[in-house]
């Protein structure tokens, strides 16, 4: 994928505005029964995007991502699982989105939390992880490793789930050998385990200062409707298909 002269921009401004910040503390396990949402960033309030559903309820769509997928300094429900979940509502499909996002987090972090979140019935994984490796210069291979951690474990909880990756992009400033390294991590996951690939998440958001909140990194409102949209183009097939393979829960 070509980017923008926007999209580098952008990216070069996340690596000055975050790319020392340092990772969350890794979380204790939460008890048997807590909800999903303690697992979000403290910051985000807890809405029906984040509330863990029971076994008996609809199957879950788990996104599991960093700030962009927590929606940092937004409201709960503007964040882009949110819209999400008014999409699956307005569709009338059966699934209910959870909103696993921690700002700031690594894909070594979110792999840390997997196995807690996988004791939901997760019937499709959003896997929005990597970006915080991009823009510390970690090494993609070991991103790529910690990412097919997460998927194999989620096949392992859940045999039948499906997972859709959202790919991302490294800061150009990093050099073409590690941005085009980092780059094919996310298709080459996909077609390894027969995924679904967004090929980039912030598309026609990156680089758009009116879609991006004042720091010029983090997605407003409207931008994370973007979002939204361009995840619903690649979500709403995959869900139509596992509604029609079985029912949940």
């Amino acid at each position: 994928m070509r980017m923008t002269m926007r999209t580098i921009l952008a990216l070069i401004a996340l690596v000055v505005a975050c790319g020392d910040a340092p990772e969350p503390a890794a979380r204790a396990e939460p008890p048997a029964g807590a909800r999903a949402d303690a697992t979000v960033d403290t910051a985000q309030a807890a809405s029906p995007a984040t509330a863990a559903p029971t076994e008996t309820e609809r199957g879950v769509v788990l996104f599991l991502g960093t700030s962009l997928t927590a929606g940092y300094g937004l409201d709960a429900d503007e964040a882009y699982p949110a819209l999400i979940q008014a999409m699956i509502d307005s569709a009338g499909l059966p699934f209910r989105a959870v909103n696993a996002g921690v700002s700031g987090e690594t894909s070594a972090g979110a792999l840390r939390r997997i196995d807690w979140l996988l004791r939901q019935p997760v019937a499709v994984l959003v896997l929005e992880s990597g970006a915080n490796d991009g823009l510390r210069g970690q090494d993609p291979e070991r991103m790529e490793e910690n990412l097919r951690q997460i998927i194999e474990r989620t096949r392992a909880a859940h045999p039948d789930a499906r997972i859709v990756i959202a790919g991302m992009e490294a800061p150009p400033n990093l050099g073409e050998h590690y941005t085009s390294a980092f780059r094919a991590v996310f298709p080459d996951l996909a077609r390894e385990y027969d995924a679904v690939l967004i090929p980039f998440l912030l598309e026609g958001v990156a680089g758009v200062p009116e879609l991006n909140q004042a720091d010029g990194i983090h997605p407003t409102a409207e931008g994370q409707g973007i979002i939204a949209r361009t995840v619903w183009q690649y979500l709403e097939p995959v869900l139509r298909e596992v509604a029609m393979r079985k029912p949940i829960g």
